[in-house]
């Protein structure tokens, strides 16, 4: 059963909702009827004191006659999946992220997984109010391509270079610097607009140009232009590809302002209190808006840096740069509404915008341009979205396995952990068949040589 169907049952949020999906879990362990589930709930719903002393039945009965309840505001905000491949756990992150009473609309990627907060493929528009959880912890975290004027026989006659160029302008890992700083104007603007930029400003410049942990890469690929709209006549091109966003910095904005907005919402159920919120009309809202955009303009400038300098290592001009960003909030106009749009792991795809989606080590990315579909709140997804844990992935495959696989592959791969395994990802080919609606592919981007934070690295993401 669904979060919606027990509240529509009147299974309050908190307590009585976890006794709830214990019981219908015990309920079918044990073989009962799952057509009798719904009356089996409201009963007890109707009348607790009934089931008191009944052994399968005492621990929801107790947790209804609870006098700390909590109860919706109002019915839940719409909001559509995409995708069938989509764990329970992410669903119920969205469903209890409609239920927000600052919530309008929201809409579910087939990439979604589990996140904290809202799922990392989540959309929710709000009105008047920004989540940092469901901007999330990499603030801004983003793609970048530049298409590059080298022959497309290096990336099979000089992957040396290339893999040199990306060693050497970039570096991976969780705290990761440079020791000859880079420079960026980004650092000359205003950082002490908020108390947290001001104190995390040293440590920003210290990492400008770095690329992170987790899911971060930095790699070459072929790039098949399918559709001249893109900038580029059709053909088979030399692409640098990256995602990477606002490092440590942004991690400590998510978290000071994420502890300060669930201070302010107490009254919250465990369930919702990672969604909780700061008002656009307070002092605190507008502090986060400000950090958070100023975190934009950061991950923006690592990218351009890294994109930069290894161009300039290989002596290679730009032909095309395209750029998009997720884990974002944006101020736009939806149902006739003017609303603030989260988009955590979900990509801009207004009418005719350009992103990146891309798959996994071995599996190609997409060069997209959006559709402008309402009922996604004009969204894709950010990329192919985790099929298993990292936990798991790590217990589950060996370096045996992962070599014979990029060796089949063809992918030089110079860094990365298991946990990053393509085997890890879902089918980034049925996530794209199942946003046809939503974008339209413009390039197909197939990776050759990738770079990402080594084996033991905590993730960022």
């Amino acid at each position: 059963m669904k979060v919606s169907q027990l509240l529509k049952l009147g299974v309050p949020l908190g307590k009585p909702m976890d006794e709830a999906f214990r019981f219908i879990s015990a309920f079918c362990s044990d073989g009962g009827d799952k057509n009798c589930l719904e009356a089996e709930i409201a009963a007890v719903v109707a009348s607790p004191h009934s089931f008191a002393a009944d052994p399968r039945r005492q621990a929801l009965a107790d947790a209804l006659l609870s006098p700390d309840l909590y109860r919706p505001e109002k019915p839940a905000a719409p909001w559509r999946q995409w995708g069938t491949d989509t764990d329970d756990l992410a669903i119920k992150q969205m469903e209890l992220a409609s239920l927000l009473p600052v919530s309008v609309a929201g809409a579910l990627m087939p990439d979604a997984h589990v996140g904290y907060g809202l799922p990392i493929g989540g959309v929710l528009a709000t009105r008047n109010a920004v989540i940092p959880y469901a901007v999330g912890v990499d603030i801004a975290c983003r793609m970048k391509m530049t298409v590059l004027d080298l022959p497309l026989s290096y990336l099979d006659e000089k992957q040396d270079l290339l893999a040199k160029a990306i060693t050497a302008e970039t570096r991976f890992g969780v705290g990761a610097t440079f020791r000859h700083r880079r420079s960026h104007e980004v650092m000359d603007e205003d950082w002490s607009i908020t108390e947290v930029t001001e104190k995390q400003k040293d440590r920003a410049a210290a990492q400008l140009g770095t690329s992170g942990s987790g899911n971060h890469f930095v790699e070459f690929g072929r790039l098949q232009v399918s559709d001249s709209t893109c900038g580029l006549p059709e053909g088979e091109y030399v692409a640098l590809l990256s995602h990477s966003g606002s490092r440590g910095t942004g991690a400590a904005v998510c978290d000071y302002y994420s502890k300060l907005a669930m201070e302010k919402h107490k009254d919250l159920p465990r369930e919702l209190s990672r969604l909780s919120w700061l008002g656009l009309d307070t002092e605190e809202g507008q502090e986060y808006w400000a950090a958070m955009n100023l975190m934009g303009r950061y991950a923006s400038a690592n990218h351009a840096l890294i994109h930069h300098h290894i161009a300039a290592h290989l002596g290679a001009e730009v032909r095309l740069d395209v750029e998009n960003h997720h884990n974002f909030a944006w101020e736009e106009t939806h149902f006739g509404e003017n609303v603030i749009v989260h988009r955590k792991g979900a990509t801009p795809a207004g009418d005719g915008v350009m992103g990146i989606i891309p798959g996994s080590m071995t599996a190609p990315g997409y060069l997209v341009k959006g559709k402008g579909v309402a009922e996604s709140l004009c969204s894709a997804s950010h990329g192919a979205g985790r099929a298993m844990s990292r936990k798991r992935a790590t217990e589950t495959f060996s370096w045996e396995q992962a070599n014979a696989y990029l060796r089949e592959k063809k992918v030089t791969l110079l860094s990365a952990g298991l946990d990053e395994m393509p085997f890890a990802y879902k089918d980034i080919d049925a996530v794209m068949a199942a946003q046809a609606d939503l974008v339209e592919v413009l390039a197909k981007f197939e990776p050759r040589i990738v770079k990402m934070a080594p084996s033991g690295e905590r993730p960022e993401d």
